[in-house]
């Protein structure tokens, strides 16, 4: 038998006002790192149940790469690119991403081998970029602001807690 939906519960209860509580929600004994009004502690809470306003935390990061959840079979880092600058042109063999543009512009170039980019787009916000494992990969920044995005690593790429506060960090931790 089919039930319609109702929506008085959902959109009439007071104690149900998501948006607009400054409290951290408790069910099932986890906490929300949420904060609506205010600036998450970037942090990685991996292996724990985590929900976050990903455009919000992706905005306010401001370090070349920050881990903000490390879990058995897959990571989010949030990452700024500074304009002018790049990713790194790098490859991850066994492991696929999945990059979102929150913020800014950049020129996306993917290709088999470090000397054959043949892949190459435009992006700017809202704009996913899925790269396979195997495949040489950079993104640069041409836009005027810092570049905002977040990646999500397939298995993990980084260590737990990792946070690279400049391109040059990043690099020399490799």
């Amino acid at each position: 038998m089919y039930h319609k939906p109702c929506c008085y519960y959902h959109c009439y209860n007071p104690m149900h006002n998501y948006w607009n509580q400054n409290v951290n929600h408790n069910w099932n004994g986890y906490y929300s790192r949420n904060n609506y009004t205010g600036n998450f502690t970037l942090m990685d809470y991996g292996k724990q149940p985590y929900v976050v306003n990903i455009e919000q935390a992706t905005k306010q990061n401001n370090t070349y790469r920050t881990a903000i959840w490390t879990g058995k079979h897959f990571q989010v880092t949030l990452m700024s690119i500074d304009v002018g600058d790049d990713i790194g042109l790098e490859v991850h063999p066994t492991t696929d991403q999945f990059l979102r543009i929150e913020e800014g512009q950049g020129f996306v170039q993917m290709g088999d081998s470090k000397d054959q980019l043949d892949f190459q787009e435009m992006v700017r916000d809202d704009y996913a970029i899925m790269v396979p494992a195997g495949k040489w990969h950079n993104i640069t920044n041409t836009g005027n602001t810092p570049l905002k995005l977040y990646v999500i690593y397939a298995p993990p790429e980084h260590p737990f807690g990792t946070v690279h506060q400049t391109k040059a960090a990043a690099m020399s931790a490799d």
